[in-house]
């Protein structure tokens, strides 16, 4: 690890300075914060963290290394996608010495291959204060002095960015899924291809209306879902039919657009491996892993669609149940990787309705 300076500055001003250890140079982005404390090869491969310098609150990371995963079959073993999506990390005390018997290089050379600025060295905890008291905010590393220009990703596209640009299948069960790929996490694709499926994996315009599917799947991905208008109005055509729908994270929202409830964003959003969520209605509940930036707005909810599951901690929407007709979508990820698991379930919820929707179809 080098020891070249570099600085996070916000766009308030605030500025830290620390230690090089990823690729020597700058970037921008809006600046969010993960309190997990483990998980990071994961993290750094979400797509729904394209455009967004990442700031890892737990204070040691790099000390299990990254895996190997040159050899991929179908789908990468280990990671959320074939690339890392940050634009840069931050954290407090990298480890240089690492160990794991699935690690084949440190976080660092990682980080250098792909081109991704890191910064070491930084209290990570007064960041993390700083986006809880003011919210997610824009922000550059500054490598030396190479200055950039801050960079607000969400005013992008960030889906058309980081979606599939072709139709790819997965697993030979007999359930045909329709995966719209807005950002989809590969433990999403190895849950449905587990589950007795085909997994049919389309870019995120595809109009998959009058597609030859048995289940849909609306998948999670990065920044304002009102920028996913295709996808919305595809969902539109297809909301009505009966037909079963699942989504999750920037699915849950889209699901929601196209029903005609709005959207917002969240003040610092939600990003860690321990939030808690309520079922709606029942005292049952449940720890998630969970990354987004937007919510829905409950009080937009038609007549035809009820809340599914709360956060316990601020009481947003963490999800929403169609009245009659078997769709739902969940906020959080319960496909999480790595954990917690507790929401595996609803997998198996959604192939159950794929599997009555499709013998009283037959």
């Amino acid at each position: 690890m080098g020891n070249d300076p570099i600085r996070l500055i916000l766009q308030d001003g605030t500025t830290f300075t620390g230690k090089s250890f990823g690729y020597p140079g700058s970037i921008a982005g809006e600046v969010v914060f993960n309190t997990a404390m483990t998980g990071y090869p994961e993290s750094l491969t979400d797509p729904s963290y394209c455009g967004q310098i990442l700031v890892l609150t737990y204070p040691l990371i790099g000390n299990y290394g990254v895996p190997d995963d040159k050899n991929p079959e179908e789908i990468f073993r280990f990671f959320e996608s074939d690339h890392l999506h940050i634009s840069g990390l931050v954290i407090a005390d990298y480890s240089e010495e690492y160990s794991h018997w699935s690690a084949n290089e440190s976080l660092g050379n990682w980080l250098r291959k792909n081109k991704v600025p890191g910064i070491t060295g930084v209290d990570t905890r007064q960041i993390t204060k700083i986006l809880r008291d003011r919210g997610s905010m824009l922000g550059k590393l500054v490598y030396q002095e190479n200055d950039v220009p801050f960079y607000d990703p969400n005013l992008d596209n960030l889906v058309s960015r980081v979606s599939t640009k072709e139709i790819k299948e997965y697993g030979n069960g007999q359930y045909r899924i329709m995966l719209v790929d807005c950002g989809v996490k590969f433990n999403i694709i190895r849950n449905l291809a587990k589950r007795d499926t085909r997994v049919i994996r389309v870019p995120w315009d595809y109009d998959f209306s009058g597609g030859d599917w048995d289940g849909l799947f609306i998948s999670n991905g990065p920044g304002d879902p009102k920028m996913c208008k295709a996808t919305i109005e595809n969902l539109k055509k297809t909301l009505n039919t009966g037909k079963p729908i699942m989504g999750i994270c920037l699915g849950n929202q889209l699901l929601a657009l196209a029903s005609g409830a709005d959207t917002y964003k969240l003040k610092y959003g939600h990003r860690g491996h321990n939030q808690p969520v309520l079922m709606a209605g029942t005292n049952k509940a449940f720890i998630t892993s969970q990354n987004h930036g937007f919510a829905i707005d409950e009080n937009t909810l038609t007549k035809d669609w009820k809340p599914y599951f709360i956060n316990l901690n601020d009481h947003t929407n963490e999800g929403i149940i169609h009245n009659i007709l078997p769709v739902f979508s969940v906020q959080f990820h319960p496909e999480a990787s790595g954990g917690p698991t507790d929401t595996e379930f609803l997998f198996d919820e959604f192939l159950r309705m794929v599997e009555k929707y499709k013998k009283g179809n037959q």
